[in-house]
């Protein structure tokens, strides 16, 4: 008897294992089959992602080209459409490429406004202070001390990239606003900080020298005269070339 309830366990097992498997069988079909839509999917997604990545690094460097043979319309154009493109880096890159454009122009305002854009849709923390930076610097002559002390606050602080461009700036501001006394602290703390580059420190004593002197007043009219420059297109970071493209000389913000 134990022998017959055991064979019919077994047999009772063996239907409970075949219906449980019948009732699985879609779902691990379905599963496999969501796998395979995944991967197939995901591998959609990067080969679309690249070739859009490659157009906008093209049109980005034609840009680039039409800039340096003076054609500033085409430039502005060809850098309208990167500056919509579905990919990480060169909207920011093309909209500060922009305003270089629109800074040539003498539309200060305009060049703002793009440069505020490219810091907000700027994936990079390198380069969207670098648009915040230029953004300010744009507005060095012209804007209340509040206004530019606001922008440029933000950027001085410990391990941000343009810390001491930012101090700079807001050093000449202060003179700008009549205090060369506040300034003055700055462009000394600036003349002896290991980071400064030796044209970062050249300046520093320079303003020193003029405020000591008393001649602090001709300083707004050098920066004025500054803000009239246009700034450097930034550079293209590594690894956001296209196929065949040489690489281009790093150019930051003024040291």
């Amino acid at each position: 008897m134990v022998d017959v309830f055991e064979e019919v366990e077994e047999q009772i097992r063996a239907e409970r294992y075949r219906a449980l498997a019948l009732k699985l069988a879609p779902w691990a079909i379905g599963a496999v089959a969501a796998g395979v839509i995944v991967a197939g999917g995901l591998w959609g997604w990067d080969a679309w992602t690249t070739s859009q990545g490659d157009k906008a690094a093209t049109s980005y460097l034609e840009a680039l080209k039409a800039r340096e043979q003076g054609d500033d319309t085409k430039a502005f154009t060809l850098l309208g459409e990167v500056a919509k493109a579905p990919v990480k880096g060169y909207p920011a890159l093309a909209l500060m490429s922009q305003a270089g454009i629109r800074m040539n122009d003498g539309k200060t305002e305009e060049a703002v406004a793009l440069l505020d854009k490219a810091a907000k849709v700027a994936k990079d923390p390198i380069i969207a202070d670098e648009a915040r930076l230029k953004s300010a610097l744009a507005l060095l002559d012209t804007a209340p001390y509040k206004d530019l002390e606001g922008r440029l606050k933000p950027l001085m602080e410990e391990k941000r990239p343009y810390r001491l461009q930012a101090r700079e700036a807001l050093a000449f501001a202060k003179i700008m606003d009549g205090r060369a006394k506040d300034a003055r602290e700055d462009f000394v703390v600036l003349s002896q900080v290991l980071d400064a580059s030796d044209s970062m420190r050249q300046r520093a004593q320079a303003a020193i020298a003029l405020i000591d002197s008393g001649s602090a007043a001709n300083i707004p009219a050098a920066v004025k005269l500054a803000a009239t420059l246009p700034p450097p297109a930034p550079a293209l970071p590594q690894g956001m070339l296209p196929p065949g493209a040489q690489p281009q000389a790093p150019q930051g913000p003024a040291q």
